[in-house]
């Protein structure tokens, strides 16, 4: 597991980017960036679970049972990944799941003169390094635009 770490400028508020991070529309804007089908299902408040959920080329669901570890508003979340959904069906054991199960993505919330220092740091497995420093910098792009707007 490698530890990696993201961070943009927004111009706006950290309650704004905070909100626009996890408000339903502005989520399915900036995550489309990993899954054009990106959603939620859950809360965001500590100690829920919440299923980061998209549907496959053929309209399949799937994605990530997760839960939310802390949540203070306007300042950090941190969500623990727990097991995968396979269409209606959770699985949170077996060797898929072993190289990853547990593994903590944070964001960061600093604004200091109307400018907002977001920060994700997330464990991953050695097989999305790649993949998640290609599309990170893209997704959080998006979350600046929205934010600014």
């Amino acid at each position: 597991m490698k530890k990696l770490q993201f961070k943009k400028d927004i111009n706006a508020s950290a309650k704004k980017v905070y909100n626009t991070m996890i408000g339903i529309e502005t989520y399915q804007q900036w995550t489309a960036e990993f899954n054009p089908t990106s959603t939620y299902e859950g809360s965001w408040e500590k100690g829920s679970k919440i299923y980061f959920v998209g549907t496959d080329e053929n309209g399949k669901k799937g994605g990530m049972v997760s839960e939310i570890v802390d949540n203070i508003p306007f300042q950090f979340i941190s969500i623990r990944h727990n097991g995968m959904l396979d269409g209606e069906n959770e699985i949170t054991e077996g060797p898929e799941i072993e190289k990853w199960a547990g593994c903590l993505e944070n964001y960061s919330f600093h604004e200091h003169n109307g400018i907002t220092t977001v920060t994700v740091e997330c464990d991953t497995a050695e097989d999305y390094i790649d993949y998640f420093n290609a599309t990170w910098d893209k997704a959080l792009n998006k979350l600046k635009e929205l934010s600014e707007k």
